[in-house]
């Protein structure tokens, strides 16, 4: 199957955010894809993968059913025929297995991420995976893939720095924060401003697995404070209660758009903060002025100590890149292996069934007249005979796999045993 591999990609390096979000698909709507194929098509290995950045369809086949593939999407989310020939020149297509295969590793791994190395990807991998084998639409060939691609990130963790650092700015942020929340016995963080960087910073926290702080956000929106509140737990406060918020915090994180600082020395002289507050500015324009450090035991931290942060961690990525690549090629090789040999398996086992049957015909003519003694003796130097006599075949056609030269010596042996005449079956 290896060899069948294919892959159609819309992703953030080929198409802008309005395709990307018109074909992106929820979980629901993956998973209805995935039906549609199994109940229309005869592909059984499918891979179905939607982000923010990227919706794509990995799948296993003989011929080419990439723009089925895509019309199946359409009808999905909607499209008329219009709307599936606008998106469809979007798609990628990847018809030679081995750079579908490779194109999945990258992805995987974090390496065709907007933000190199991106932590979410493998978990959106491992869900996309679950869901095709929940939907039986994952054979051997995708479960070994899969398997191969979650070892080689685990790789890429433990031998290499791809994976060091936080190398976006709203993942630098949460790592700050994670760090300083270290040096308080019970942290209170308040996050202020849900835009893009602090939904993304107040989310970051939310999926930690490490969180020992309360989080509590507010927003001049209370709905999407809310929302987020509900989804991650958190406690919220009125954007008119912001001086008892901030009060009430050790680490008060500042992502607003205004043209003037939002928390200024004037206003924070005038509450009582905690001892050793920590205010992290995530805004441009800043929405913290940085007067305020002169207030007692209070430190400040602007976007330019966060991008150092991200920048540092980004270039620590870049340099391991040849070292993720280089385990992703040896990877793939290790596959491609395998797959080899699963093929002329069941060759192998034609003959081991072939000989098998010769020895068990040879035995019904002489055993007749021996006891139980003399027969299980006879039985065992028989199998190990056969053991051996197999054994130079077997290996002579895996090394013909890792030259390609399989196809010739299966042909040959065929000639030689008729092995069209023995099931494949294990006996």
């Amino acid at each position: 199957m290896h060899h069948l591999f294919k892959a159609i990609s819309l992703t953030y390096k080929n198409s802008p955010v309005e395709v990307r979000e018109q074909v992106a698909l929820s979980s629901e709507e993956a998973n209805e894809l995935l039906g549609r194929t199994k109940e229309l098509t005869d592909i059984r290995d499918v891979l179905i993968l939607s982000t923010c950045n990227r919706t794509e369809i990995y799948y296993s086949h003989e011929e080419n059913l990439s723009d089925l593939l895509v019309t199946l999407l359409g009808l999905v989310k909607g499209f008329d025929n219009e709307n599936t020939r606008t998106y469809n020149p979007y798609f990628t297509r990847l018809n030679n297995s081995h750079s579908a295969m490779r194109h999945l590793f990258q992805v995987a791994v974090g390496l065709e991420s907007q933000v190199i190395g991106d932590l979410q990807i493998t978990n959106q991998v491992k869900r996309a995976y679950q869901a095709s084998a929940d939907a039986d639409m994952a054979g051997p060939f995708l479960h070994r893939l899969l398997h191969t691609v979650f070892y080689s990130n685990k790789r890429v963790v433990q031998e290499t720095a791809f994976r060091d650092g936080a190398a976006s700015i709203s993942y630098a942020a949460t790592e700050m924060v994670q760090h300083l929340t270290g040096k308080f016995s019970d942290p209170q963080v308040l996050l202020i401003g849900l835009g893009e960087i602090g939904a993304d910073v107040a989310k970051n926290l939310g999926d930690s697995k490490h969180r020992k702080a309360r989080i509590a956000i507010t927003n001049r929106t209370r709905s999407k404070a809310e929302e987020l509140a509900t989804a991650y737990d958190f406690t919220t406060y009125d954007f008119a209660d912001l001086s008892q918020a901030i009060s009430a915090s050790d680490i008060i994180i500042s992502s607003v758009g205004m043209a003037k600082p939002l928390l200024t020395h004037n206003l924070l002289s005038q509450i009582s903060l905690r001892p050793s507050a920590r205010f992290i500015d995530l805004s441009v324009p800043r929405s913290i002025e940085p007067a305020i450090t002169k207030l007692p035991s209070t430190y400040l931290y602007n976007i330019d100590d966060i991008r150092n942060r991200a920048d540092q961690a980004l270039s620590l990525r870049l340099a391991a890149v040849p070292d993720v690549k280089f385990i992703i090629e040896e990877s793939l090789r290790e596959l491609q292996q395998w797959a080899q040999e699963m093929e002329v398996s069941p060759t192998i086992q034609r003959l081991k069934n072939a000989l098998e049957q010769i020895r068990q015909e040879e035995m019904a003519r002489y055993l007749k007249d021996v006891d139980d003694q003399q027969a299980a003796h006879i039985e065992k130097i028989t199998r190990s005979m056969m053991q051996k006599i197999i054994k130079l075949p077997v290996l002579q056609l895996k090394a013909a796999c890792k030259r390609g030269e399989a196809e010739t010596l299966i042909d040959v042996l065929n000639d030689l045993f008729d092995l069209e005449k023995h099931p494949a079956k294990r006996t």
